[in-house]
């Protein structure tokens, strides 16, 4: 007899999210199944894929756009598996091409389990949204990627959350970027996005201008934007808040520490791992103690002497 499935989907976990008064979403930005797992761990309600990150760590390579639907996907679908009950928001850049490959790309993103994604403005060899002198397409162009979007949700089994993202600020102003934004959400996006915000007054106006759809901040500490804690965001209006740097900079510096000291000393930094005397505190994060229980339950005995 076949399982009944009765679990609640991570859209539907992450549209209940967004509808819960008084909530705002906090996502740390993840980027492996390392760091996903430890987000995990720690037990947040939404993760955030970054774009920037997948593209450092899958290809060593700046945020220049040079990622592919294939390398963002692969990525979005490991990191949404480890935990479907867990909503997924996953950076989909400009989504790879016209309005058809726009399509492809959701299609593929609600196949990989992914909860929420989000579509920008900016022509197809764009940058990190806190660089300077990004370029963006029409109008026009824009809605055009948010049309296909939610044309593709509506034909394909499953669902998905569209969020619609403008880097329009820096180059064409507020009133430009804001009404790109309502012209997105007419033709289906679910979640706003206003990349590069300036101030906390510009953060409050855009949440005022746009409700009641949600409306999403991008917290990059050093970048164009203010440096707020999820309590002032809310404060302001916002329904999401991501952090996608959150990971990176503490890996960047710890890991840069230990390069050089076993550089200049010979031997690596002594850590609490290393103190311990075991990689096993690491497994543990990763699922082992979930994989040595099902091989016991399925009648296995590989692991029944410990590790």
């Amino acid at each position: 007899m076949s399982k009944q499935v009765t679990q609640e989907t991570a859209t539907a976990r992450l549209r209940a999210q967004l509808a819960e008064p008084g909530k705002i979403i906090v996502c740390p930005g993840v980027y492996d199944g390392f760091t996903a797992r430890m987000a995990l761990k720690a037990g947040f309600d939404c993760l955030y894929m970054t774009g920037a990150g997948t593209t450092m760590s899958r290809l060593g390579m700046p945020d220049l756009g040079i990622a592919t639907l294939n390398d963002m996907r692969d990525a979005a679908s490991m990191i949404a598996s480890l935990d479907q009950s867990v909503p997924l928001i996953a950076d989909a850049d400009t989504g790879f091409g016209g309005p058809v490959m726009v399509g492809r790309t959701v299609s593929q993103y609600m196949q990989a389990g992914v909860a929420a994604l989000h579509l920008e403005d900016q022509v197809q060899s764009k940058r990190c949204g806190h660089l300077l002198n990004k370029q963006i397409v029409s109008q026009d162009e824009f809605v055009s990627r948010i049309r296909a979007a939610n044309l593709v949700r509506n034909q394909r089994l499953g669902d998905i959350l569209i969020i619609a993202r403008t880097d329009a600020l820096q180059s064409e102003g507020y009133e430009v970027a804001r009404d790109r934004l309502k012209a997105a959400i007419a033709v289906g996006a679910d979640i706003a996005f206003l990349e590069g915000i300036t101030s906390k007054e510009q953060a409050r106006q855009i949440c005022a201008d746009l409700a009641p759809t949600p409306v999403m901040y991008n917290n990059v500490p050093g970048g164009l934007s203010p440096d707020l804690s999820a309590q002032e965001a809310e404060e302001l209006g916002f329904k999401l808040i991501i952090y996608p740097g959150l990971c990176l900079e503490p890996v960047f510096e710890a890991v840069t520490r230990a390069m050089e000291k076993l550089k200049e000393d010979g031997a690596p930094p002594r850590t609490a791992l290393g103190r311990n005397g075991s990689p096993k505190a690491l497994f543990e994060v990763v699922g082992l103690r979930e994989c040595i229980g099902l091989d016991a339950a399925a009648g296995g005995a590989s692991y029944s002497g410990g590790v």
